[in-house]
This record gives C-alpha cells, sequence and structure tokens, in this order.
C-alpha cells in the first residue's frame, strides 16, 4: 500500500484505489498517515494466494487517533506527519553538513573526468601485487561476544555485514580499507573494525578514500560472479589471486583519475538529495516564520 500524490492509471485489476471520503481532509500527511495505519492493520494478512479484493476491503478496521468527542483526529494527523518530515530533514541536513556532502558543483576537473570516463584506457592488475597479501580475520563466535564498542564485520548484505559492537581483544583493521565476504561481496569500510572468517581484508590504506570506493567496485565486480557461496568459501587466498581492471595512464592505475571520477559521481548522486532538503527547509521556514530547521 502506497500513497499515491499524482493521478495515475493501471491495468492491473489486483490494484484497490482508495478514496477518503472526507474531501476536506484529504491531505497529503493526513493520508500517509492513514497509509501508515492501515499497513500495519492489513500489511501482513494478504499474500499472492489470498490477494485483497473489493468485497474483502469492505470488512476491513484500521485503527486511527481520535479527539475527547470520539471524532477522527485529521488535526493531529497532519501535525504529527509534518512535524516527522521537519525532524527528519534537519536530520538529513546535519548529516549532509557533516559528512561535507552539499557542495554539489562540479569542479572543471571532475568535468572533464567525465567527460573522458568512455575513452580513458583501462588494464588488468592482480590484486595482490597492487596491495599486498590480504588479511583473513578471526572466528569469533556469537556466544563469545563482548558488548563494546568496535564494529564486527561477517559475511552478508544486512546492515553491510556488521554483525556486533564488541569489546573483544580482537585484530583492528584500519578504515580505508575493502573487505571481500565468503560470497566475494566487496564493501569499502570508513572506520576501524573486526573481522571474522569468513571475512578477507584487501590493505587500499594508502589511497585517497574516492579512488578506494572505485577500486571497491572494480573487486566487487571480479569476485562477486555467484561462483562464492555456501559451498565454495572467499577466503583472503582468493583475494590474492584476484584480477581487477582499472584506468590507467603509462600502464600504471591512475589513481587521481579513479578519485576525481567518484568525487563528480558522488556530487551528481547527492544533487537532488540537496535541493530537496534545501526546499524543504525553506517552505518550513516559510510556515513556521521563523528558522526553526536551522
Amino acid at each position: 500500500m502506497s500513497y499515491q500524490e499524482n493521478s495515475f492509471f493501471s491495468n492491473d485489476s489486483h490494484n484497490l484505489a482508495l478514496y477518503l471520503k472526507d474531501t476536506a481532509h484529504r491531505t497529503r500527511n493526513v493520508q500517509l498517515f492513514i497509509v501508515s495505519c492501515i499497513k500495519k492493520s492489513i500489511g501482513s494478512k494478504y499474500s499472492w494466494g489470498n490477494s485483497i479484493s473489493h468485497a474483502k476491503m469492505k470488512h476491513e478496521y484500521v485503527l486511527l487517533p481520535v479527539t475527547n468527542m470520539g471524532k477522527i483526529d485529521f488535526d493531529f494527523m497532519d501535525s504529527f506527519v509534518r512535524e516527522l518530515e521537519e525532524a527528519r530533514v534537519r536530520e538529513l541536513s546535519a548529516y549532509l553538513t557533516v559528512s561535507g556532502l552539499t557542495d554539489y558543483e562540479l569542479t572543471a576537473a571532475e568535468e572533464d573526468t567525465l567527460k573522458r570516463f568512455s575513452s580513458i584506457p583501462w588494464k588488468t592488475f592482480n590484486l595482490k601485487e597492487l596491495f599486498g597479501k590480504a588479511t583473513r580475520g578471526k572466528r569469533l563466535k556469537s556466544s563469545d561476544r563482548i558488548p563494546g564498542h568496535l564494529i564486527f564485520v561477517t559475511a552478508g548484505e544486512a546492515d553491510e555485514g556488521i554483525s556486533a559492537y564488541i569489546g573483544n581483544p580482537v585484530k583492528v583493521f584500519s578504515k580505508n580499507t575493502v573487505t571481500i565476504d565468503m560470497f566475494g561481496s566487496a564493501k569499502y569500510r570508513d572506520y576501524d573494525y573486526g573481522a571474522d572468517d569468513h571475512v578477507a581484508v584487501v590493505h587500499t590504506e594508502k589511497l585517497p578514500k574516492h579512488a578506494a570506493l572505485f577500486v571497491t567496485s572494480a573487486i566487487h565486480k571480479a569476485a562477486h560472479t555467484g561462483k562464492f557461496s555456501y559451498a565454495r568459501n572467499f577466503y583472503a587466498k582468493d583475494a590474492d589471486e584476484l584480477n581487477i581492471r582499472l584506468p590507467v595512464q603509462n600502464d600504471v592505475p591512475d589513481f587521481a583519475f579513479m578519485d576525481t571520477f567518484v568525487r563528480a559521481v558522488e556530487k551528481l548522486v547527492i544533487k537532488d538529495v540537496v535541493l530537496y532538503a534545501d526546499k524543504k527547509i525553506a517552505a518550513t521556514k516559510q510556515i513556521a516564520g521563523k528558522g526553526s530547521c536551522q
């Protein structure tokens, strides 16, 4: 179930469109609140073998907030969603500022890099020859983990493979490195961390951050091919034998180009997010009549 802000067409008979009868309160915020309540009430009730229908919908109920008079409290719904959205936009704005992601204007060098990307030469390199031997983490069972502040990385996609925060005396791997899990999935780490024995660490510490991000993508493309699984794990020795393709200049990896290219892509990606945050903050200030999002 989702709120549709614009007019739409659907040729699927399994889709139902609901319209709030109270047109005076048929606002975006109210309907977003109601959608959330309906999801909570019936979201897990229907499935492929038991789909929703007009007839079934007539017998469904939803729990909504009410006033002291027992009437649906539309004003509360509207203000709740508005305040929640304002809080999230403030958090987003603060994150973008702290992360240095508010600048989305491309420099001349970044524009040039984007233009040259399709014509720059590439070459294949062995991972061990570039960054030395990969390091393997050490097994640490869940029952042996002591709660603490060190990020502990295991295999898997959920939460980027972060399974716990530990206080155990384990080997600490440096930030600005790349992990490859047992399935061949590569991830960039911009923090210090510990890792279990199903994780190989590629030592890219000396690279600029954005160049390391480029290399991470190249490693993932080479390693995450479906070759590795529970039956055939990816280990540090596999990382040492892995070959990746990188842009070159004079037959050596052009890490400066990679760094600039990823910076440019990052700006292109965040531009819409920054503009959205700025627009929402400006709208909030106008409504409130003061800088409440400062």
